[in-house]
This record gives C-alpha cells, structure tokens and sequence, in this order.
C-alpha cells in the first residue's frame, strides 16, 4: 500500500503527453509542524510534553528524518497509578525507554500499516499491529484515538493507552503481569516485595 503524506495511492502512472497523473483518494494539505511543533502546540499532549522535555529528546523529534510517534494523550498517562507514574518520569532512563517504545523507526501513515505487521521502536523493541472491525490495533488493543497527523519529520498517531516497555517495569510490575504471579503473593506475604519495588 503507497500513500502521499498519508493520502492513499489508488492509480498510479497515468501518462500524459506532458506529464504522469498518480490518483489519490484525498486533499493533500500544506504541513509546516515538525513532531516536536505538534507536541508543544496541542492541548492533550501536555504530560507528553513535559516528558520529552525531561528525557531530552526535543532534538530528536525536531530534526530531519522520518518518524511515527505514537503520542500518549493526557488521558493514556492518567490511567497508570500515580505511584508508577512518577517512578518512571523521576527515572531519567526508564522515561527515555518508555518514550522510545512510543516511536517507530519509519514514518508509518494509518492506511499503510496492514494486521499482522510488526513494527520497530527506537528502543530495538517491537509492535504488534492488528485491525478490529476498522480500527487499528496495538498489541491487540484498539487504542488510537486520532491518526495521521502529519508533520515535517514523519507522522503522529494519538494513544489513549501508555505501551509501557518491560525495561521501564519493576521486577514486581514485570512479575505480576507473568507466570510467576503466585511466587510474588509469597514474597509479599514474607514481607520482601519491597525488594522487588
């Protein structure tokens, strides 16, 4: 599947006498944002905001390149308990592996990505995507709440849900989420899940 600054190729090479036609099924609009521009100027990416101003990684979604962002909206942070939350933006390391969990290696428009492809993170990690009914699907979760916003340097979808990377975990959040759940409730009845915290 081709797309133009994610518009959908439908017929390509149509030869005219002073040029070729490529149909496309939309308006092409004019973009001027770079990935960092779209993050400081909406509304419901300002915790994301704050995240990539603390991780530093300003420069990276300013400069030139190609890139998808799957943008965590205020709501996606607000669901994580607030305890965990603050553990991982207090992390300067664990903030930055979650945030690169959170960006694709290429820029990747909606219409492009097809059920069943694996994508890659800047953090070496991967994505599953999938499709249910018509929408798309991140591991298995219908979580994108806003889709190709297009900017300078690549393409930005919004998610209502946190990907939070296994390197970004404790060892008890990692634990509880495994086959080895019953060997925690052991730990924490002997009084050591403080250990794994």
């Amino acid at each position: 599947i081709v797309t133009v600054n994610c518009a959908r190729l439908l017929k390509a090479d149509h030869h005219a006498t002073n040029g070729v036609v490529h149909v496309i099924d939309k308006v092409i609009a004019t973009t001027t944002n770079s990935i960092q521009q779209i993050i400081e100027t909406e509304e419901s990416l300002e915790t994301l905001r704050a995240a990539v101003a603390a991780s530093d990684l300003n420069s990276l979604l300013e400069s030139k390149g190609q890139y998808t962002l799957l943008a965590p909206t205020n709501e996606a942070f607000e669901k994580i308990p607030r305890e965990t939350l603050n553990r991982i933006l207090g992390d300067p390391e664990a903030l930055r592996d979650l945030l690169n969990h959170h960006i694709l290696k290429s820029a990747m428009c909606a219409e492009a990505i097809i059920a069943g492809l694996t994508m890659e993170t800047l953090e070496g990690t991967t994505l599953d995507v999938g499709c249910s009914g018509e929408e798309l699907t991140l591991n298995g979760k219908p979580i994108i709440a806003n889709k190709d916003v297009l900017a300078t340097n690549g393409v930005v979808h919004f998610v209502n849900e946190l990907l939070i990377p296994d390197s970004a975990k404790t060892l008890f959040e990692l634990a509880q989420e495994s086959e080895v759940s019953k060997s925690m409730d052991l730990f924490r009845q002997a009084g050591l899940s403080s250990h794994l915290t």
